[in-house]
Order: C-alpha cells, then structure tokens, then sequence
C-alpha cells in the first residue's frame, strides 16, 4: 500500500514537472495530440466526478486540482503556440476543431469561439468566483455556531464523543474547503485571460509569420493561420470550461448528501401541482395561439402525464409508509424488551414539565444546552473534576413548571419556575419592598418574589437582584452537582485524570499507583476532598503528598488530612481570600481530648465512640457559636487541631452540612484570623 501512494505521488510529480518542461521545450505535432487529449480527459473526469458527488468534501482537493490542470493547460497551450509559428502544423486535433467547429466558415468559427470565451469569463467564471466567496465568508462566519451546537449535542447525550469528533473535524475541512476555494477561483479567471491573450497572439503572429518567413500570399495566410488559432483556442478552452463548470458545480451544492442529479430532479419534479399547471399552460398555448400545436400539445400532455405518475407514486408511499408505521408499532409491541437497556442508569439528570420546554429548544430560543455546556467547564475549573453528561429530557408526568435533578436515577431536587416572570431576591438593603408572587429560591432556600417584565427595571433600581428563568435552573443544577460531586466521581474517572497528568509527570504516578495506593483508595481521598468543596485540580501536589505518606499509611482519611494540609494555599485562598480579617470559632482543648479519647480504631477504620448525651451537648454548643456566626452575616468555620479535624467533622456533618471544619495546618501563615467564640462544654 505504501508503494502504491509514492507511486502516485511521483505521477503527479511528472505531471508538474512535464508541465513545466514543455513551456521550454518543443514537442512533435503526435505528442501535442496525445496530451491534447489527455487534457481533455482529464477535464470530463473532473466535471463527472463534481456532478456525481454526494457532498462537497468528497472532492476535498478540488482546489489542489484546479492548480494541477490549471498549468499543464497553459503548457500546452505555450507549446501549441510554438508549433503553430515555427512550422503552422499544430497536429491532427487542432486542425480538425478549427475545421470541424466552424463548418469551414472562419467568420462563424470565429464568432463560436468568442461566444464560449464570454460565456466562461462572464458567466461561469465570475459566478463560481462569487459564489466561492460568499460561500467561505458565511462558513467561516457560522463555524462558532455549529461548534456550540456540536457541544450541545455531546452534552445532552445525542451524540457520542466519537461523532462530536468526526463532525468537528468534519466542520474544519468545510471551511478549509471553501476558504481555498475562494482563492483557487482565481485560477480558473487567471486561465482564461491568458488563453484570450495567447490566441491573439497565435492570429497575429501565424499572419506575420505566414506573410514573412513562408511566402504566403494574406488570404491565405489568413485562412490558414484563422483555422489553427480557432482550433488551439478551441482545445485549450473547452477543458477550461468543462472545470470552470465543475467549480460553479462542486460550490454551489447544498448541503445534502446525495448526488446533485438526484437533488435535482427530486426537487424539480415532486410536486404533481406544479407538474400539472404547467403541462396545462402549454397545452392552452398550443391550441389557442399560432405556435406549434403539435410541439406545444406534446409537451403539456407529456407533463401531465409525468404528474399523473407522480401522484400515484406518492399515494402509495404514503399508504406504505403507514402500513409499514403499523406493522413496527405491533412488532415492537409483541417484540421481548430488551432489558438490558433499562438497567442504564445516568449519573445526572435535568427533568422538566412542557411549560419549560421552550427554555431548552434552541428552534425557540432557549440557551439552556449552552448553559450545561458552561456548567461542566465551570465545574471543571473551580473544581477539578469532570462532570458526566447532563442528560436534559422533558416528562409530561411533571407540573408544566416543574423541574427535578436527578443523581443517579433517584431524585435529589427539584424546583418551580414560571415562564414569563422574573425571579427578585432581597438581598438586605433594598430601598423599597416590590409586589409580587412569594416564593423561595430553590438553591439556597432564600425568600423571594415572582415579577413580570413590566416590574424588572423598577426592581433593580430598588437594589433586588433580579435573575431569570434559565439561570435559576442552571444556578440550581450547578449547586446539586457540587453537592454530589464526590458521588459522581468514578473510578474511571479517576483513572482518566491519571492518565491526564501521567503525561507529563510519569514518575510521580508510576511511584504512586499501584505501588503504594491502588486507583479505588485514590478515589476514596478526591471523593473525601470534593464532599468538602476542596478542588482536585493541582493533582500533581496531591498525588506527591499521598506519595510522601501513603509509605507509612493506606488510611484514605489520614491521606485525605494530609492531602488537605498540601492544598493549605488553596484552602486559604478559598475560606480566607481578601485582605480583611476572617471570624472564626475555635474548639475547647478539651473536646478535643475527648474526642481523641474516644476514637476506636479497627480494620475497617477509626470510629468515634463518644456517650450519646456528650454527642448532643458538643453540637448545642457547636449549633450556638455557628448562630453566632450567621448572625452576623459570617461564613461558619470552626478551627480545630490537625488530629481532630477529621473526627470533629464527621460528627458534625449530618448536623451542620455547611459547617466548614479547618485545621491549624491548613491556613497560610499570613491569613489573620478573628476568634469570636469557642464550642466549649460547661460541666458544672
């Protein structure tokens, strides 16, 4: 296979190289005839080729070819001219068009000649270069577009990242196309300025020639050196035009993949209305005007007659079409499901009632798929992970403005929109109260009101914060998928970010995995990072403290507690940004004895082991210093010891979901911090 491609390439090679050779040297009349035709095979193979194509990238290389073509014809229009002034006999082909085009008739022969020239440049060429033009400008122009509709597609599952590949690359070679097509023109309109320009050379020359060096008396130099100049401008333009028409042909396609053929006739003929109105026309003009009844009368019957055909082949398709609509509903009726099918289940799902479907319909406007796409980036971003497909699909079982997040096939959350309205939120210090439908913000519960549009202005001068429809939906969506992040991490997800940064960093990972952690215990330390809202995105300084540690220990939560305490910048950055002073709450030393005391390790793990009331009396204490906290409009963070995060953590956690628990080593020394309070216990 490798011979046969150098082969073609050191063919096309000779073809280049022989053009060039035969502008310098000069050639026998039998060999001009051979290439002569050559050339003129080589055009209709081209011409056949654009009109039998199913799509324009089936001839990816038009541009390519029209180059190719473009200079082996001026060379042998060059070497045509030559044999033409240095012995007037060009060949067999030359004379023989020259002759046979104009039925000895130079005049007439002349007049051909100059018509199929006009029709090329003005016609042809100028609409092919045109439509070349437009073509790429309006391909490059939507390519952005069709990008986003191609992510959209991925992100809602319609097709698969293979196909999202192919269609990418797909889109690239389209304007790659069109944009060298646009360039490529120029060819074709340069060909046949020059053909003009040579023929006048090869008349006014053959005459001189002719008179001056053969003796010829003018008439016949005329008639004789007239003839060649028709023939070889002949021979050199009908190649011109048969690629000059491939090139209006293979732009101005649509974007169906069939053959042009097909397209064409399916759409000229497939209205048996039309068919009929006009075979009707032209039997009235034949029967009451002086034309041609016979011709006329022919003509309209014969279309009649082909809309007749028409009809009742569409009839019966359609009858078989419902025949054949029927004959699947029953088969898959008595068909076994395949089951297997049913047992799928998606990691994310977005459901909504019909009243929300206009949100998620591009046709309609809605940007609901772009706004998924930026969900999964941001997600990615801020967290380090990579969010499985969000499989957005309506369910006419929900109210009309209802929508409900699924994890995993099981409910999670579910929201309330209305359509036309606006969402108004208080966020504290609004000048004055504004009317409207009470409600409750669906991703942090907060209090607010439904406005119509008439409303939206006045409300945002009052200080709400006014958002809309899709970005409810979108916000929501994007704190359920935080919340549940470190559920939908996946073993081969895991492996997937391995294989992301082994590329670079090989001997970190092959010291690391499987020699010290296997991929299942590196889950379990991210998924225990992200339950936190901590980011995975520096893996690198992840893996390299599991690496420093994982020596001494295979404890997923002691590696995640020193994962955390490598992350100490990006924590501090993330609870601690800004330059003003953080308030904070502290724990008792003593608590945190206790809470060493009654840790119980075994080989499942270390579990706490505190008395019950002791357990109630840590998260009162706990519950009052955060109310603290909140009251005075702080994030609640309790700063504990390294050795008793974790623990403390785990017992706050079903209680206080939004509490943030940070050790001593994880804070940057030049975070200044504010202890407002302390989770103590009064014993007396």
């Amino acid at each position: 296979m490798k011979n046969i491609k150098f082969s073609l390439g050191i063919f096309l090679g000779i073809y280049l190289l022989a053009a060039v050779i035969f502008m310098l040297v000069p050639m026998t009349s039998f060999l001009l005839d051979v290439l002569i035709t050559f050339n003129l095979m080589i055009a209709m193979v081209i011409l056949f080729n654009c009109i039998f194509a199913r799509e324009t990238l089936a001839m990816s290389s038009f541009p390519t070819v029209l180059l190719f073509t473009t200079i082996f014809r001026i060379s042998l229009n060059i070497s045509s001219t030559r044999l033409i002034l240095m012995t007037g006999e060009p060949g067999n082909v030359v004379t023989t068009f020259g002759q046979f085009v104009g039925g000895g008739n130079l005049i007439i022969g002349a007049i051909i000649f100059i018509i199929l020239v006009i029709v090329q440049m003005l016609v042809i060429n100028k609409g092919s270069e045109r439509v070349s033009e437009v073509t790429a400008r309006f391909t490059l122009d939507a390519m952005p577009g069709k990008q986003m509709a191609i992510d959209a597609d991925l992100s809602t599952g319609a097709i698969s990242d293979r196909e999202a590949i192919i269609r990418r690359q797909k889109l690239q070679e389209e304007a790659s196309f069109f944009g060298s097509m646009d360039g490529a023109t120029k060819y074709v309109k340069g060909d046949a300025i020059a053909g003009l320009i040579i023929t006048a050379i090869n008349f006014v020359g053959g005459i001189a020639t002719g008179m001056l060096m053969q003796g010829l008396p003018i008439t016949e130099a005329l008639s004789k050196y007239t003839i060649l100049t028709i023939g070889d401008g002949l021979v050199s333009q009908l190649p011109s035009l048969m690629i000059s028409l491939a090139t209006g042909v293979i732009v101005t396609k649509g974007s169906k993949e069939a053959e042009i053929g097909d397209v064409v006739f399916s759409e000229l003929f497939q209205s048996a209305r039309v068919l009929y109105v006009v075979g009707g026309a032209l039997c009235f003009l034949g029967i009451f005007t002086p034309l041609n009844i016979v011709l006329y009368l022919g003509f309209g019957l014969l279309l009649i007659v082909t809309g007749r055909i028409i009809s009742t082949r569409q009839e019966t398709h359609e009858i078989e079409e419902e025949v054949e609509a029927e004959e699947e509903e029953a088969d898959q009726v008595r068909r076994h499901e395949n089951v297997n099918t049913l047992l799928q289940v998606d990691p994310i799902e977005l459901e909504f009632g019909y009243g929300i479907i206009p949100l998620a319909d591009v046709n309609q406007g809605g940007d609901l798929l772009d706004r998924v796409v930026m969900i999964r980036r941001q997600i990615a971003l801020e967290l380090g992970a990579v969010v499985p497909i969000i499989r957005l699909r309506d369910n006419i079982q929900l109210n009309p403005n209802q929508y409900i997040i699924k994890i995993k096939g099981i409910q999670v959350s579910e929201g309330e929109i209305l359509f036309d309205h606006y969402m108004a939120m208080n966020p504290g210090y609004v000048e004055e109260e504004i009317t409207g439908i009470p409600t409750f913000e669906p991703s942090f519960h907060l209090p607010a009101v439904w406005i119509t549009e008439a409303q939206r202005e006045r409300a945002e001068s009052y200080g709400y914060t006014v958002v809309d429809p899709p970005s409810i939906i979108a916000t929501h969506l994007t704190e359920v998928i935080r919340t549940h992040l470190d559920e939908l991490l996946t073993r081969q997800d895991v492996q997937n970010l391995i294989n992301n940064i082994k590329e670079s960093n090989t001997t970190l990972v092959d010291e690391l995995i499987p020699k010290l952690l296997n991929v299942g215990e590196v889950q379990k330390v991210l998924q225990n990072l992200l339950r936190e809202g901590i980011s995975i995105r520096d893996l690198v300084t992840v893996f390299e403290t599991l690496a420093d540690h994982a020596v001494n220990t295979r404890d997923t939560d002691v590696l995640t507690e020193y994962a955390r305490q490598g992350l100490k910048r990006a924590i501090s950055n993330k609870f601690f940004g800004g330059e003003e002073t953080t308030s904070v709450v502290t724990l008792d030393p003593k608590i945190e004895q206790e809470i060493m005391a009654s840790v119980k390790q075994t080989e499942q793990g270390a579990y706490l082991t505190l008395d019950p009331d002791r357990t109630r009396a840590i998260l009162s204490a706990t519950e009052t210093e955060i109310a603290k906290l909140e009251s005075a409009g702080q994030t609640p963070i309790v700063i504990t010891s390294p050795i008793v995060r974790m623990y403390f953590k785990k017992l706050t956690s079903d209680y206080f979901q939004n509490l943030i628990v940070i050790s001593y080593n994880e804070i940057e020394s030049n975070v200044e911090l504010q202890s407002v309070g302390m989770v103590t216990i009064d014993d007396n």
